[in-house]
């Protein structure tokens, strides 16, 4: 049953998928994360944290969760993220300065 419905990170999806039964389809998976997933999952909270730290309005949780998958390396892989809102250059620039850290 779903209690509460929140973005998750490809990596602390991996992290989840292996406590898991191993089945076929579990297979699929991992090797899809694999595939994927650019950062360990205690560096993608590390990045979490610091990505909510800089207390962005623009800055929402499933924004967070996209930029930790992506990881972007310049405005236009940031903007594509931002779809819905356009950030300014300054606050594209404080979010790319934290993500660089974690290439």
């Amino acid at each position: 049953m779903i209690e509460k419905m929140e973005p998750q990170t490809l990596a602390k999806v991996a992290g989840l998928i292996e406590k898991t039964e191993e089945t076929e389809k579990i297979k699929q998976l991992k090797n899809y994360l694999k595939k994927f997933v650019k950062i360990k999952e205690k560096e993608a909270e590390k990045l979490k944290q610091e990505l909510e730290a800089l207390d962005l309005i623009k800055l929402r949780e499933e924004h967070i969760v996209k930029i930790i998958d992506i990881l972007p390396e310049d405005l236009s892989d940031l903007n594509k993220i931002f779809n819905d809102t356009s950030l300014d250059e300054e606050e594209a620039n404080k979010i790319l300065e934290v993500v660089r850290k974690y290439k």
